[in-house]
């Protein structure tokens, strides 16, 4: 399993691809678009970025698979999105962008999980790897306030 050196090393080196190329290389790996989540940390309260690929869209929103590589622990970006589901997700270098994370429940999963192990065979043994579920955490869109929504009414 990849140690939080490893992780950390691979968020850097992920980050400088796509700066030293000037956006050009990174935003897509192995087929998949790449992603900069920032969580709230559960427990020091502040944000935290993380670089994750989404191995299937549906329609705006993204899937994330909480893999760790196969580790039998959860990643901490995980376990802050399921904490405080409110996060912000930069897509191609755009701006941060307001999304709601959820965990998809069991019969979700049951749909999900197959689509994206028949296109990335890594994630099926990321799973043979480990005793606990790896969990799919959707991120989909805040919906944009109407104008003279949450004002006041006179």
């Amino acid at each position: 399993m990849p140690s939080d050196v490893v992780l950390r090393a691979a968020n850097v080196v992920h980050r400088a691809l796509i700066e030293l190329s000037g956006g050009r290389l990174g935003h897509r790996l192995i087929g998949m678009p790449s992603l900069e989540l920032t969580t709230v940390g559960r427990r020091s309260g502040e944000p935290r970025s993380v670089m994750l690929t989404s191995p299937l869209q549906l329609g705006e929103a993204l899937v994330v698979v909480a893999s760790r590589g196969g580790d039998d622990r959860h990643p901490a970006w995980f376990l802050n999105a399921r904490e405080h589901p409110d996060v912000q997700v930069s897509l191609a270098g755009g701006p941060r962008q307001p999304m709601r994370s959820r965990v998809v429940d069991a019969e979700e999963r049951a749909v999900l999980w197959p689509q994206i192990t028949r296109r990335y065979r890594n994630y099926a043994g990321y799973q043979r790897r480990t005793q606990r579920e790896i969990p799919l955490l959707v991120l989909e869109p805040v919906p944009s306030e109407e104008p003279g929504e949450g004002a006041p009414a006179s």
